[in-house]
């Protein structure tokens, strides 16, 4: 049996444990594990092979985990949750409310461009539809809103979180792909306007559309407008810092995100924060870094054995050998992201499938050091990794309101026991045709992802 045969009977394994239950980080760890010990064994023997599988499985961790860019993702993590406890959440909303709340469908306005405010300062698009569950849900239904709609676009707007930085999603693809954190989060930053355009768009289109939609509100004047800008503050500032030394050059990321969860703990002091909530934000942001750290740990073993088993040069051969427009076959790969988000979490999807995808799409491009006149997007190599993977953390968003498994309509009803899942999910459903809007708009137009970084000199 040559390698490609035992790649494709161990990724059937690892799939087999996904679906029945087991965790994505487990199920790809064991998977590659068993791929490792298989390839090496047949090459040098069970016992020496045993060895080197366990020396390498054991070496992943530390050796990948240990770079400087994922240090990262706990930084953003925890500038979400004391933004939270700093009460910056609902000074957004309160403001966005004041500023825009005017318009036909004003609260649900208002809710898409507070929960992108906050997305702005939180990398976890979970912690923010959980947030604003507790704040706009209630003022929404107070004015006699739809309860299926107030908790669709809760659910909806805390997928901004993805694509605009901080974003740890993106630094986790940067590292897959390695490409440069920093224009990948710079990358984001645009798609994700855009992104909260469509939104709000399509909340005026259905206020304007349905006269029972709800009102809009409105009486406040223009000294309680500006009043209202200067509890949020501290958004702006983390915005800037992360915008200076990232597009600036003045500092590294890392440095950025540091610096950002430094100004909101000062806030959240200021604000009378107590030991207890310093202690939870501390605690939740290590557990979920644990979480995100472990997936990375395990499918990183299941990477290594697919390069062992060539796996994904297998598949890019496949790709290009197809016969029929490039884009046609991009448009597919996006497809199946769609139906795997049905059962998997985004971060895991993304982890287990760019090692076999990004290099095939790449191929499919033109290959490495294609020019823009020579590819088949019109992209060069560094300007494909971007722009497909602002795109396919696009698609991982949309999985996040999509049935059975989309976690933030899962949270939203667990936060507010008056809307059912089913309701979230039958009010989400607008959103998810706003986002295929976004992604056929960010395919047709690559500039809106690559003019940030290209100012950056990638792309």
């Amino acid at each position: 049996m040559d390698s490609i045969e035992i790649g494709l009977w161990v990724t059937g394994l690892m799939l087999l444990l996904v679906v029945m239950g087991v965790r994505v980080a487990f199920a790809a760890a064991v998977a590659g594990f068993l791929g490792l010990l298989w390839i090496f064994s047949a090459r040098m023997g069970f016992e020496k092979g045993f060895f080197v599988a366990v020396k390498m499985a054991g070496t992943i961790p530390h050796s990948k985990v240990s770079t400087l860019a994922l240090s990262l993702i706990p930084t953003f993590i925890l500038i979400g949750y004391l933004a939270y406890h700093a009460g910056l959440t609902r000074a957004l909303f309160e403001a966005a409310k004041r500023w825009i709340g005017w318009l036909p469908g004003g609260m649900g306005v208002a809710t898409v461009f507070s929960t992108a405010g906050f997305a702005a300062v939180s990398g976890a698009s979970v912690a923010t539809s959980a947030v604003f569950a507790r704040i706009a849900i209630p003022e929404m239904l107070k004015l006699g809103y739809d309860k299926r709609f107030a908790a669709g676009v809760v659910a909806a707007g805390g997928t901004l979180a993805s694509l605009i930085p901080p974003s740890a999603i993106l630094v986790i693809y940067a590292i897959i792909v390695e490409q440069d954190v920093g224009a990948l989060l710079m990358a984001g930053f645009l798609p994700g306007v855009v992104s909260a355009l469509i939104y709000a768009g399509l909340v005026v289109f259905m206020a304007k559309m349905r006269k029972d939609f709800g009102p809009p509100v409105t009486g406040f004047s223009w000294k309680q407008r500006f009043e209202a800008l200067a509890p949020a503050l501290p958004v702006f500032a983390v915005v800037a810092i992360i915008v200076v030394c990232i597009y600036g050059g003045v500092g590294t990321p890392t440095e950025a995100g540091a610096l950002g969860a430094f100004i909101i703990l000062v806030m959240a002091i200021y604000k009378g924060m107590r030991w207890d909530s310093l202690k939870n934000s501390l605690m939740e942001t290590a557990k979920l870094t644990a979480m995100i750290f472990t997936i990375i740990w395990g499918v990183l073993i299941y990477v290594r054995f697919l390069g062992f088993a060539d796996l994904p040069g297998a598949f890019s051969e496949w790709i290009v050998g197809l016969q029929q427009n490039p884009m046609l076959t991009l448009i597919m790969i996006l497809l199946a992201y769609a139906v795997l988000g049905m059962f998997m979490d985004a971060i895991g999807m993304l982890l287990l499938t760019l090692p076999v995808v990004y290099p095939a799409v790449i191929a499919l491009n033109g290959g490495e050091g294609v020019s823009a006149a020579d590819s088949a997007f019109g992209l060069t190599d560094t300007g494909c990794s971007i722009w497909f993977g602002i795109i396919v953390v696009k698609m991982a968003e949309l999985c996040l309101i999509t049935p059975p498994i989309g976690l933030n309509c899962f949270v939203v009803a667990g936060v507010r026991p008056e809307c059912s899942v089913q309701d979230v999910f039958r009010g989400a459903i607008p959103f998810f045709i706003a986002d295929t809007i976004t992604i056929a708009t960010l395919i047709a137009l690559p500039g809106i992802v690559l003019w940030l970084p290209n100012q950056m000199g990638f792309g």
